[in-house]
């Protein structure tokens, strides 16, 4: 069923045996491996680029992956498939500086049924140049899978867990005593993090390999981390984390059993390595997260910037411009000096680091960022879909219909690059966004109470309502 291939916020995903077919996947190889061929380096060219070849824990993605590698050979290039289950910073990694390009076989966080690919290049994901070149390939030429093509298979992690160690104050971290829960997910990650710090300090969850992902969904938001909560509080724990499917975001929990939303967890790093590590540059976000940063950045007199959902959008503008520290609400962060992409391991050893360092509990640290820069309650409402919205003319539709003020907010400012934000004067906002992987409308907020923050919920879901399908 050779239905359209379209690559979004983060690589192209679909329903197993659906769209996301043997079929499609090979026409797609085919397509990368014509691209790789135009496009590498001239120093590359009669060579053969390396190429790495991932997968992480969904069903079949070992076999895809698999296929991927025999059509890159086929088309003369220089492939290493990785002999089990990696999470998509190991791509990233690998994609650095020990390989032109990887390919990831992954759909992240999205059900069972799902899966997809994802492409690394010099350490991110693939710029939206990149995947509309892939896509324009796309059926150009026939596929060729030459029998016999199959690639050499190596476990390359240790090199990923080398670089994270060198990238984190591993002296520091030594100093931390406390349990830390561990929730995988049933996800590729699982083990890292016992590979880092000692295993008796670490409560691993949901890490064995379960195709089903336990009848839930790998992704970390706080309604899937009920058990992880539970465990942090009976245990003790200093904190709880939590890694999505393919291990590059995460979510936390605090040792009383709070979540943490990404902006809170984004301005104790950030506030952190400006105070203590004297980072400088821009501070770059999506459209999606909450005004923390912003403060941040006008406190310190820093650059601010506001991009499209995606961390290749933050990954394109740290390729390009001197930025400090970059997050996408998903739970998903980069900052100078690693990867310019997003990375559950070293976001969560990071955080451990400023808890050794500052000798606070999580809760504290919070606490601590509320009083220097006002109280964030950030909640996000998903409405299901029967078909996905086409974003421009949704946006529009919405924009004619705001009225000036809204819940007794004045309208300060719109931002309509990506769904349609409404900044009120207290940086207070309210954002309704189509997904761009999923049939499904987002709808975002953030205030300093929970009954406000709910509020604005509220009037975004009914001004929705007309102009969607659910």
């Amino acid at each position: 069923m050779a239905l359209e291939i379209k690559f979004g916020t983060d690589g192209w995903r679909g329903i197993i045996g659906w769209d996301f077919t043997f079929e499609n996947v090979r026409r797609t190889a085919q397509a990368l491996a014509d691209y790789i061929n135009e496009n590498a380096p001239a120093e590359e060219k009669g060579k053969s680029p390396k190429i790495f070849v991932g997968f992480d824990c969904r069903f079949m993605s070992d076999m895809f992956a698999a296929d991927i590698a025999s059509i890159l050979r086929s088309n003369k290039l220089d492939v290493i498939l990785s002999d089990r289950p990696v999470s998509s910073p190991v791509a990233a990694c690998l994609s650095l500086n020990k390989f032109w390009l990887s390919v990831m076989v992954t759909a992240s966080h999205n059900p069972a049924q799902y899966n997809g690919i994802k492409i690394k290049l010099a350490g991110g994901a693939a710029s939206e140049r990149v995947t509309k070149d892939l896509e324009e390939l796309l059926g150009q030429n026939s596929v060729l899978f030459l029998y016999g093509q199959k690639a050499e298979q190596k476990d390359l992690t240790d090199i990923y867990l080398k670089y994270v160690s060198s990238h984190v104050n591993m002296k520091k971290l030594k100093n931390f005593k406390g349990k830390v829960a561990m929730d995988y997910m049933h996800g590729a990650a699982a083990g890292y993090l016992e590979r880092i710090l000692p295993a008796k300090q670490v409560i691993a969850l949901r890490a064995n390999r379960d195709t089903t992902f336990g009848g839930g969904q790998p992704e970390p938001v706080e309604k899937n981390l009920i058990d992880l909560k539970k465990t942090v509080v009976a245990k003790k724990a200093a904190l709880g984390i939590a890694f999505d499917g393919d291990g590059d975001r995460l979510a936390l929990i605090d040792e009383k059993g709070n979540y943490l939303t990404p902006c809170l967890i984004a301005a104790v790093l950030c506030n952190y390595f400006i105070k203590n590590k004297k980072l400088k540059g821009k501070i770059v976000q999506t459209v999606s997260m909450g005004y923390l940063l912003k403060r941040i950045a006008r406190k310190h007199e820093m650059l601010f910037e506001e991009v499209p959902v995606g961390f290749k959008h933050i990954a394109e503008i740290m390729a390009l411009e001197e930025v400090a520290f970059g997050v996408e609400e998903s739970g998903g962060f980069a900052w100078k000096g690693n990867l310019p992409d997003r990375d559950g391991l070293t976001v969560a050893l990071a955080f451990l680091e400023v808890m050794a360092v500052t000798g606070k509990k999580a809760s504290e640290l919070c606490a601590q960022i509320a009083q220097e820069y006002g109280s964030s309650v950030y909640l996000r409402r998903d409405i299901s879909l029967t078909k996905p919205l086409d974003k421009a003319s949704f946006t529009d539709k919405i924009r004619k219909k705001l009225p000036k003020k809204i819940n007794n907010r004045k309208v300060a400012e719109l931002l309509t690059f990506d769904g349609l934000k409404i900044l009120f004067d207290n940086d207070e906002w309210l954002l309704l966004r189509p997904s761009g992987t999923e049939p499904v409308l987002r709808i975002y907020a953030e205030s300093a109470s929970k009954k406000d923050t709910q509020s604005l919920l509220d009037f975004g879901e009914k001004l929705v309502t007309p102009f969607i399908n659910k």
